[in-house]
């Protein structure tokens, strides 16, 4: 398999042979930067673990050059932090026994330039190399731009395969907004209280990102607590750490509906909802 950007690999951690690596996915990440994967879809790489019949593929689409920095990686240059970053991608997948890594290092710019179709076309080869039946891609109503970029350049590639060769279940995980402001029917709960140790450890692999400022071992583990607490406020915890995922399986199966219309769609719903609630306890 043929990639476009220089720097970009393909990353086999058990050494198996790169067809055979990726034909054994069962569940497959996009997601926009390096940690994106151990963050916010941990609940497929747990899912995976240590299991001879299901393997997680990771996808990491962009260089992660630009990330903020500071302290220790307050110097360093883009070109510098990206490449600690794709070694520190390397590093999660060895911890997490993924079927394999690939990082594609394209620049945000090109993956949000709709005129461009590189970044689809290698995602659909990605996709009919792996096969996989889980997916998982950032969230449509996510406040980062190029999270939401990936999103669409995913959905895109996905919707270029024959309806059998799709998916039959995706996932928009959580990102640079959360998912609690979906109606409760449609939260997808992605539990993540199986081997915490592995999350935070994962996690903790990103030195350039926690060093570098901002603290995502605290807050990735801590969302997921929270989102398991807050959700029921009636109910005792049914587990202690959970994600929410926005299902995307209709988008996957049928192409005639508008990414947009079906995102807003939602928003719509919580407006109704808060507007209702309102009225029946206003004077």
């Amino acid at each position: 398999m043929k990639f476009t950007q220089t720097d970009a690999e393909l990353y086999v951690p058990d050494g198996l042979t790169v067809a055979d690596a990726l034909s054994r996915t069962t569940h497959l990440c996009i997601g926009a930067h390096p940690d994106d994967q151990e963050i916010n879809a941990f609940h497929g790489i747990a899912a995976c673990y240590r299991r001879p019949d299901q393997w997680f593929t990771g996808v990491c689409v962009t260089d992660g050059a630009g990330s903020a920095r500071v302290g220790a990686y307050a110097d360093y240059s883009d070109a510098e932090m990206g490449a600690i970053r794709r070694r520190e991608q390397r590093q999660a997948a060895v911890l997490g026994e993924y079927a394999g890594e690939i990082q594609l290092a394209w620049p945000s710019s090109e993956v949000k330039n709709p005129a461009s179709s590189t970044v689809t076309d290698e995602l659909e080869a990605i996709l009919r190399a792996t096969r996989p039946e889980v997916l998982y891609l950032h969230n449509p109503a996510d406040k980062h731009e190029t999270h939401v970029a990936c999103f669409a350049r995913g959905l895109a590639a996905v919707r270029r395969l024959d309806p059998a060769e799709r998916p039959s279940v995706c996932h928009g995980f959580e990102g640079w907004r959360n998912l609690d402001w979906l109606d409760d029917a449609e939260k997808v709960p992605l539990p993540t209280d199986s081997r915490p140790h592995l999350f935070a450890a994962l996690i903790g692999l990103f030195d350039s990102q926690i060093a570098g400022g901002k603290r995502y071992d605290l807050a990735g583990p801590a969302r997921n607590l929270a989102n398991a607490t807050f959700f029921d406020s009636h109910a005792a915890d049914g587990t202690s750490s959970l994600a929410w995922a926005m299902d995307l399986t209709p988008l996957v199966l049928d192409d005639s509906l508008d990414p947009v219309a079906f995102t807003v769609q939602k928003i719509d719903a919580l407006r109704a909802d808060v507007r209702e609630r309102l009225q029946r306890v206003s004077s």
